[in-house]
């Protein structure tokens, strides 16, 4: 069993990256940093945010460790692209989840259901203990309710329907979230590389 140090506190996030690897029949453990660095998140791209937390979280852990980090976020083809990179401050560093969705709802009022367009974007970096960095991204395309649905997921969750379902992630349930979502999509191309490698 290998274990990677994942470049984030988040349990949740942490417990959802071990579903995909037990999935995936990965012999790997996913571990949420006990501490994470603080790190600002300015590069303007998933893969430049996801980069400075995978070194800032390498660098403290001892050589040799599997660190894993990832930036995601949802894009809206109304908003130009938006929130993106911003999406987990969207309604400011104060707030929240909760505000975040309620911002996203009020700037899409007046939108049109045939532009309520968006997508979902993850990318991940993985750092081996020889120093070579991975990346990987996943994208699902999707379209954005007027209203919040769904009690599981987290985040813009409750507001996204991916292409094909009629339901919003939040509906979805975790196991059938974790075959279709951006997160899934960019984790399998990581257990195809990992596998190609003899890892």
């Amino acid at each position: 069993m290998i274990t990677i140090h994942l470049a984030s506190g988040n349990a949740h996030k942490a417990a959802e990256f071990q579903r995909l690897a037990e999935d995936s029949k990965l012999a790997v453990e996913v571990l949420a940093a006990a501490s994470m660095p603080a790190v600002v998140e300015d590069t303007g791209t998933f893969a430049g945010n996801a980069r400075i937390k995978a070194f800032a979280l390498q660098a403290v852990l001892p050589a040799g460790a599997w660190v894993l980090a990832d930036d995601s976020g949802l894009c809206v083809d109304a908003l130009g692209g938006a929130p993106g990179v911003e999406s987990a401050y969207y309604a400011g560093p104060r707030g929240d989840s909760a505000a975040n969705l309620r911002k996203l709802v009020a700037a899409l009022q007046a939108v049109p259901e045939q532009k309520r367009g968006a997508h979902f974007v993850c990318v991940l970096v993985l750092l081996g203990p020889a120093g070579g960095e991975q990346v990987f991204e996943g994208r699902c395309a999707g379209t954005l309710r007027r209203e919040p649905a769904g009690g599981a997921g987290f985040g813009y969750d409750p507001l996204f329907v991916p292409v094909g379902c009629t339901r919003t992630y939040a509906e979805l349930g975790e196991a059938e979230k974790s075959r279709i979502s951006h997160r899934a999509l960019a984790w399998g191309k990581l257990a195809d590389w990992w596998r190609r490698n003899g890892v």
